[in-house]
């Protein structure tokens, strides 16, 4: 009875157990089933051979890897930022064919877009592409690089070259012709003589054209002074004044200065010098007979203001964001005849550069003009040396 007992609450052991084992089996496999049909969250890079994120997260370039069926595994901020990819989407058609290209025959391939997706700024973005399989995985990688601030600097490249060689060729050419035409006339003293004052006029012009050139030059590839020293502005708007009087008394043009008493800034002297002469000699040049023409020096809060305004012929307000480039000249005809090199403002422009200054316009067409250098404080200077290499950065 005992034995029958026993064996019959083992059999009862054995069947809990065995249920017991049965639901944690099933437990597990039903886990399973539902871990393997539940969707994963999808991760950033997901798909891409592996270090191939962190060398696209390197680039500087707009970068977008696109799956098998066009979408967007993996784009860099500057694509969204452009409007190059907007969600998952490859969003101009044109990079989206080359991308099916590549993928189709597994060639590389290259070309030159311009997207027009800026409110503000360019009107138009211009990019380098560059498309290219990744491996045997159906992906492809798009490159896109930003080549408009390069385009920008190529085409003011080619206009510098283009202007040199005209403001070269037209004194070197007058002078050649000149000089024929002197051998021709060697028997008539007069003419000899009106022939031999004109190609001194075009020397002294292709003297004063190279000179600007290598000063420009100079500057451009100089570093901010690192030592300036104390300049009198007193003296350095004194002789700028002087160094005008003589053109300016023939068109009876009244040159008058005022304010620089016991004012110094830090600097060069000879570049500030000719940043001043610079504009006091453009105001004789383009301003009309028996006018007058003021050098005034103000101290601002941070600043040292030397203004020099005249009562010429004023500045379009379409031309007063290019004035400062090299060669450019609102009135051609009009600046070659008053003997305008066309570089003056630019090498201004620079020289305040190097001051970690500036240099303003103020222009009505009829009313006159007003350009204005701003230098640092020698006390800014001293005591806010941080905010003083920002400016320098941003002037740059």
């Amino acid at each position: 009875m005992q034995g029958e007992l026993l064996a019959a609450v083992t059999g009862i052991i054995g069947l809990v157990l065995g249920v017991v084992m049965g639901v944690i089996v099933a437990g597990r496999f039903f886990r399973s089933r539902a871990e393997q049909l539940e969707p994963q969250p999808r991760q950033e890079g997901n798909g891409l051979p592996p270090g191939i994120a962190e060398v696209l997260s390197a680039l500087p370039s707009s970068a977008v890897v696109l799956d098998s069926g066009d979408r967007v595994l993996r784009a860099s901020s500057a694509a969204r930022a452009f409007g190059i990819v907007r969600g998952e989407e490859l969003v101009i058609g044109e990079l989206l064919s080359l991308a099916r290209k590549v993928r189709r025959d597994g060639v590389i391939r290259e070309t030159s877009i311009e997207v027009a997706v800026r409110k503000f700024g360019p009107d138009a973005t211009s990019f380098a592409v560059r498309v290219a399989p990744l491996g045997g995985t159906g992906l492809v990688l798009v490159l896109a690089e930003d080549q408009t601030e390069h385009r920008r600097v190529e085409a003011v490249r080619r206009d510098f070259v283009a202007n040199i060689s005209h403001e070269l060729k037209t004194p070197v050419g007058a002078l050649s012709l000149l000089a024929e035409t002197v051998q021709d006339a060697s028997d008539d003293p007069e003419a000899v003589r009106r022939f031999t004052e004109r190609m001194q006029i075009e020397a002294s012009r292709l003297t004063a054209v190279i000179q600007d050139l290598i000063t420009l030059s100079r500057i451009q590839g100089a570093e901010p002074i690192a030592e300036p020293v104390p300049v009198d502005l007193e003296s350095i708007v004194e002789e700028s004044i002087d160094a005008a009087r003589m053109p300016a008394d023939a068109k009876g043009i009244e040159l008058v200065g005022s304010g620089a008493e016991g004012l110094t800034v830090l600097g060069d002297e000879a570049m500030l010098g000719t940043a001043l002469r610079n504009l006091i000699t453009n105001a004789v040049a383009y301003s009309p007979k028996n006018t007058r023409v003021a050098v005034s020096v103000g101290v601002a809060r941070s600043s040292v203001d030397i203004s020099v305004a005249d009562q010429g012929i004023g500045i379009p307000q379409q031309d007063l964001e290019r004035i400062f480039e090299r060669f450019y000249r609102v009135d051609a005809a009009r600046s070659r005849a008053t003997g305008g090199t066309g570089l003056g403002l630019a090498i201004v422009k620079h020289i305040m550069t190097h001051h970690r200054g500036e240099v303003t316009v103020w222009s009505k067409e009829g009313s006159g003009s007003t350009f204005t250098l701003r230098l640092p404080r020698p006390e800014s200077r001293e005591f806010d040396t941080s905010r003083n290499d920002n400016h320098q950065e941003t002037a740059q």
